[in-house]
C-alpha cells in the first residue's frame, strides 16, 4: 500500500538497485558499496589524513631536495684523490642524506597541520576559514617550541598568515570566462 508524501520503507538487503543493474548483479553491487563506504570511512579519519599529509610531504620534500642538490656546488679539489665512481657513489650518498632529511621535516610539517585542522574541523563540525588559521597557528607554534616563547608566537602568526594565504587561494571563486 502506497500512502502519498510518505517515504517507501524497503527491508534489508532488497532496496532498489540503480538503473543498469539486474537482480544477478545486486550482490557484487552491495559489496562494492561496502568497500568503497570502508574508505569513505578511512578517509575522513584524522589519523588517515595525517599519514596521507606526511607521505606527500615527504615526497615533496625529497624531491625539492633532489631538485636543489642539481645546483649544489661541488668543489673539483674535495674528492680529487677517489676515482670517478667513488667520487659518483659520494655524490649520490649525499644526495640520499639531504633528500631523507628534507622529505622528513616536509613530512612532520604536513602530518602535524593536517592533523590539528582535522581536529580542529571534526571538533567545530565546520569547514571555514577559522581551522586552517587556527591549525597553523598551533602547528607554527609546536615547530618553534625548542626556540623560545617569542619565537612560539612569530611562528604561530607566520604559519597561521601563510596557511590563510594558501585557504584564500584554494577556495577562490574562478571566472566563468574560461
Amino acid at each position: 500500500m502506497n500512502l502519498p508524501l510518505v517515504a517507501p520503507v524497503f527491508p534489508a538487503g532488497r532496496e532498489p538497485l540503480p538503473p543498469g543493474i539486474s537482480d544477478e548483479e545486486r550482490e557484487a553491487y552491495l559489496q562494492a558499496k561496502k568497500y568503497q563506504n570502508y574508505m569513505t570511512i578511512g578517509m575522513e579519519s584524522c589519523i588517515a589524513k595525517s599519514i596521507i599529509a606526511g607521505g606527500g610531504g615527504f615526497v615533496i620534500g625529497a624531491f625539492f631536495s633532489l631538485m636543489s642538490s642539481s645546483f649544489a656546488y661541488e668543489d673539483p679539489l674535495l674528492r680529487q684523490n677517489l676515482s670517478t665512481q667513488q667520487k659518483a657513489r659520494e655524490i649520490f650518498k649525499e644526495m640520499g642524506r639531504g633528500m631523507w632529511k628534507s622529505g622528513k621535516g616536509f613530512g612532520k610539517v604536513g602530518a602535524l597541520f593536517a592533523g590539528i585542522e582535522c581536529v580542529f574541523e571534526s571538533y567545530r563540525a565546520k569547514n571555514d576559514m577559522v581551522n586552517p588559521v587556527a591549525a597553523g597557528f598551533v602547528a607554527g607554534g609546536v615547530l618553534a617550541r625548542n626556540a623560545g616563547p617569542k619565537a612560539v608566537v612569530g611562528g604561530g602568526l607566520a604559519f597561521a598568515a601563510f596557511s590563510a594565504v594558501i585557504d584564500m587561494f584554494l577556495r577562490r571563486e574562478t571566472s566563468d570566462d574560461d
